[in-house]
C-alpha cells in the first residue's frame, strides 16, 4: 500500500491501550484499575434522559438534519454562558456546535493551515491534536514544558516563523492536568497577536477548573476573534461522550470556512446530542457544581497521597481537572512500565511517551493517570498498588 499521512500517524492511544488487556485475567480480589481514559463512564443524570427521551420521541426535528453551525437556540445559549462566565459580550454568530471537541480542533485546523504550515504545540501534547495535524500535513512543533509542564511565551516566539499558523493550548491540559494562570494564557495571546498568527485554546475541562470565575480575560479584550478561538466540549460536564456535541467560539468569519469543513464531515451536529447540551445548561447548573466538587476532592485525595509514593521516588509533575500528571522512578521506559503494569499490578494507565516526541527522553520517565471515575478508595488502592512496585 502506498504511504499516506494517515498510515504514518501513530495508533489511537486509547484504543492501543485497551490491547494490553487482551488475554490478561484480572481476579475479584485484584480488579482491573482503568486510569486510561479521560470519560465518564457513568451516564447522563436521569433527568437529563428522561427529557432526551422525551424529545426523541415527541419532536420529529430529533430525527432531521439541522444547520451545519448547530442550533441557533444551543449557539444562542452557549453565547450567553461564556458571556456570564468571562465576563464578555460573546455573541450567537461568534459561536458554532461542532460533532466533538475533536471535531472542533480538526474543523479550525482545516479552516486556517495549508499542506506545509506548522501549528505549534506544547509537549506533553494531547494526542489527537498531534495525530490531526499529523494526517493534515501540518507540521507540528514542538514547544517542550518546564517542569511545572507551563509552556513559556518567550521560547515560542523563538518558534514562530512565515509557515506558523497558530499556536493550541489545552486549559487545564490534557495530559498534564495544570491550570495555566491567566497572565500565561494572556502573555500567549499578545505573541498570537503580534506576529498575526491565532492563539486556539482548548477548555474541554474548563468546568473542573480549580478556580473560581474566569480563568482568562480573552473574550474581554478588543477584537478578541481575529486571534483568540477557544474551543469547548460538553462532553465531560452532563457525561455526554457518546453523543458528541463540542463548540468553537471564533470571528463569524472564520466560522464561515469553518462551515465548509462541518458541511463536509456531518453535515450538522446530532440534533439529541444538542438538545441534551441545552437542556444541560438550562436545567443541570447545580448538578455540574455538584460533579465539580467531587472531582476537585478527588484531585485533593491524589495530592494527599502523594507522600506514600514520594517515598518511593515518584513525584507529581501536575495535577488538575482529570489528571495526575507523574514522573515515575523506574530504570525502564514508561511504554514498558505501563504493559507490564496491566499483568502484574492490574492497572491500565497511558505512558508519557504518547504524549511527547520518539526522541523526547522526557516522555520514558512520565505516565498520566485520569482519575476521574476512582472515588477516594479506589483511589488509595491504587497508590497501593504503584507503592508497591519493584522493576
Amino acid at each position: 500500500m502506498k504511504a499516506t499521512r494517515t498510515n504514518a500517524t501513530f495508533a489511537p492511544p486509547v484504543m492501543e491501550a485497551r490491547r494490553w488487556l487482551d488475554g490478561v485475567v484480572f481476579t475479584a480480589d485484584r480488579p482491573l484499575i482503568n486510569v486510561s481514559q479521560a470519560a465518564p463512564v457513568d451516564p447522563p443524570p436521569l433527568a437529563l434522559r428522561q427529557a432526551m427521551a422525551e424529545f426523541a420521541i415527541e419532536q420529529d426535528s430529533a430525527h432531521l438534519y439541522g444547520p451545519v453551525l448547530g442550533n441557533n437556540d444551543l449557539r444562542s445559549e452557549l453565547a450567553i454562558q461564556i458571556s456570564a462566565h468571562y465576563a464578555a459580550e460573546v455573541s450567537a454568530d461568534q459561536v458554532a456546535i461542532t460533532s466533538g471537541c475533536n471535531q472542533a480542533f480538526s474543523a479550525v485546523i482545516s479552516a486556517i493551515t495549508d499542506q506545509g504550515d506548522e501549528v505549534i504545540l506544547p509537549t506533553p501534547w494531547y494526542f489527537n491534536h498531534k495525530m490531526w495535524l499529523d494526517m493534515a500535513g501540518v507540521k507540528a512543533i514542538d514547544l517542550p514544558a518546564g517542569d511545572d509542564l507551563l509552556p513559556d511565551p518567550e521560547k515560542a516566539r523563538t518558534l514562530i516563523n512565515e509557515n506558523t499558523r497558530a499556536i493550541a493550548l489545552v486549559t487545564p491540559n490534557n495530559p498534564g492536568g495544570v491550570e495555566y494562570p491567566s497572565d500565561l494564557v494572556h502573555r500567549f495571546y499578545d505573541l498570537a497577536r503580534e506576529t498575526g498568527i491565532r492563539l486556539l485554546v482548548d477548555e474541554t475541562y474548563r468546568d473542573f477548573d480549580s478556580r473560581s470565575g474566569a480563568p482568562h480575560e480573552l473574550f474581554q479584550q478588543a477584537d478578541w476573534d481575529d486571534t483568540f478561538i477557544h474551543l469547548y466540549s460538553f462532553s465531560k460536564a452532563y457525561r455526554l461522550t457518546g453523543h458528541r456535541v463540542g463548540a468553537i467560539a471564533a470571528g463569524s468569519p472564520l466560522l464561515s470556512e469553518i462551515e465548509k469543513f462541518l458541511d463536509t464531515v456531518a453535515i450538522c451536529p446530532g440534533q439529541i446530542g444538542q438538545f441534551a447540551a441545552l437542556w444541560g445548561m438550562q436545567n443541570l447548573t447545580q448538578w455540574v457544581a455538584g460533579e465539580r466538587d467531587e472531582i476537585l476532592d478527588r484531585r485533593a485525595a491524589i495530592a494527599e497521597g502523594m507522600p506514600r509514593l514520594e517515598a518511593k521516588g515518584w513525584r507529581l509533575l501536575g495535577l488538575g481537572a482529570y489528571f495526575a500528571y507523574l514522573e515515575h522512578p523506574f530504570e525502564i521506559a514508561s511504554d514498558d512500565l505501563a504493559r507490564q503494569l496491566v499483568p502484574e499490578a492490574g492497572i491500565l494507565l497511558l505512558p508519557g511517551t504518547m504524549f511527547t516526541p520518539s526522541e523526547d527522553p522526557a516522555g520514558k520517565r512520565q505516565v498520566r493517570i485520569a482519575f476521574a471515575n476512582l472515588d477516594r478508595a479506589g483511589i488509595a488502592q491504587l497508590f497501593d498498588r504503584l507503592q508497591a512496585l519493584s522493576f
